[in-house]
């Protein structure tokens, strides 16, 4: 992933942020073993637990194989998108049919070191956390493997563990253009207010109110 100096993350707590405000929902990319075949990608919901990623796939998928050659997979993450029109980027006093269009948006890549869990102990655990995260409210059976319902049912799962290696944050706002420029897209995605752009909006605010001049902040930096 491609990021320019002014998409960067401020700092870890700025992606932390994000990614604790929205859903835990991403897609976990890995080589396949025909090194001529395209990757496998898969969408999934994850766990954060400290320096690990937890999730669990059905014993069927066919993942697997590849995923236990793997030494390093990745997690990408993204939201707050949106398109940006060639009429909302042209310069100051141009047509607006000389604008450029761009896409707006967070995205937050983890790589990895997989571990795949069949102990089916570790699998009960890794499904108690995320049900602890996705189902804060209860309303399900203990997760025992000893007791119906989950004590069956383990066996047609695999659990994993990712250890996190390096993040790559990315906030692609326009950063480097002009704080008035900013604004009024700003204003034209809060207008449009469609799909996502009330949150690519008030993330291109934050990066705002944080940032203000692109030169002027990296001078300071």
């Amino acid at each position: 992933m491609l990021i320019h100096p002014w998409d960067a993350a401020l700092d870890d707590a700025e992606w932390q942020e994000w990614l604790a405000s929205h859903d835990h929902w991403g897609v976990l990319a890995v080589n396949n073993l025909d090194h001529a075949q395209a990757p496998l990608v898969l969408p999934l919901h994850f766990t954060v637990s400290g320096n690990e990623l937890l999730m669990h796939l059905a014993r069927p998928n066919p993942v697997w194989p590849h995923l236990e050659a793997a030494p390093e997979v990745r997690l990408s993450v993204h939201g707050d998108y949106a398109y940006i029109p060639t009429y909302w980027r042209a310069k100051a006093g141009g047509p607006d049919e000389d604008g450029v269009p761009t896409s707006y948006y967070t995205a937050v890549q983890f790589v990895c070191r997989p571990t795949i869990v069949d102990d089916p102990h570790g699998k009960a655990e890794i499904l108690a956390a995320q049900l602890a995260e996705l189902q804060p409210e209860g309303r399900h059976a203990a997760v025992s493997v000893d007791e119906p319902p989950y004590g069956r049912m383990l066996p047609g799962i695999r659990g994993v563990r990712l250890q996190v290696v390096r993040v790559d944050a990315k906030f692609k706002y326009d950063d480097a253009n002009p704080v008035e420029h900013r604004q009024r897209v700003v204003c034209a995605l809060e207008e449009r207010g469609k799909g996502l752009d009330v949150g690519a909006a008030a993330q291109q605010r934050r990066r705002l109110a944080a940032v203000g001049d692109w030169r002027s902040y990296r001078a300071r930096a």
